[in-house]
């Protein structure tokens, strides 16, 4: 999944509640609109070069801040998607107190994960996507198959491997957005934190000491 949480820096300026589900219900009440004219008048009041806050987690995974509401709108996207989660009863580690199921499978989790993290790992500056069909160019289509490959033969950071139909590659391969590779990434990370979980991770792979508020993008 994407972006789930705010930078302290920005709710800690906006009075906002510091607990992360309570900070969540009060954003979710809160319209688009709203949250526009509220983060840009946060960013307005900063110097160039210092407009938005970053949470600790965006530096080693290289993510976009999570208030920003444009090019992407990761704002809007976590407006839309974590009050569908509460409703939900999803379980996020880190943040919330752990539920006590019937069975330990009958807990469901939520990660937030981040595809531009593995791809940059193994493909470095070089693109595998576009929602342009202008630019969904040969050498993007060849970087997909490589982003594949790796993922399949094991030449990645993460003790996991993807294991693929030749259907299901030639689809991934084929879908030049991007969309379809992306999810199968966070599919990949989200199989990285189980096992990492199976072998006695409470927190999935999540660092012990991460931002209760803020959280952190896994294995970034």
């Amino acid at each position: 999944m994407t972006f789930l949480r705010l930078p302290r820096e920005l709710v800690v300026a906006l009075g906002w509640p510091l607990e992360w589900e309570a900070c969540m219900r009060h954003y979710a009440g809160l319209s688009r609109d709203e949250i526009r004219r509220l983060f840009a008048a946060f960013c307005d009041a900063r110097p160039a070069g210092g407009k938005f806050a970053h949470r600790a987690t965006d530096a080693p995974a290289q993510s976009s801040p999570s208030m920003k509401w444009v090019n992407p709108p990761v704002a809007f996207m976590l407006h839309a998607g974590v009050p569908r989660l509460l409703e939900a009863g999803v379980y996020l580690p880190g943040l919330q107190p752990r539920p006590v199921p019937a069975t330990e499978e009958s807990v469901r989790i939520g990660l937030e994960a981040y595809p531009g993290l593995i791809a940059r790992s193994i493909l470095g500056n070089r693109s595998y996507k576009s929602d342009d069909k202008a630019k969904q160019t040969p050498d993007r289509l060849i970087a997909r198959k490589d982003l594949l490959n790796a993922l399949e033969t094991g030449q990645t950071r993460w003790d996991v491997r993807l294991k693929l139909s030749h259907a299901q590659r030639d689809a991934l391969v084929d879908d030049a957005s991007g969309d379809s590779l992306d999810a199968v990434l966070c599919l990949f990370l989200a199989a990285w934190a189980e096992v990492q979980h199976q072998q006695g991770h409470l927190l999935y792979g999540l660092p012990q000491d991460m931002d209760p508020l803020e959280g952190w993008i896994v294995s970034a």
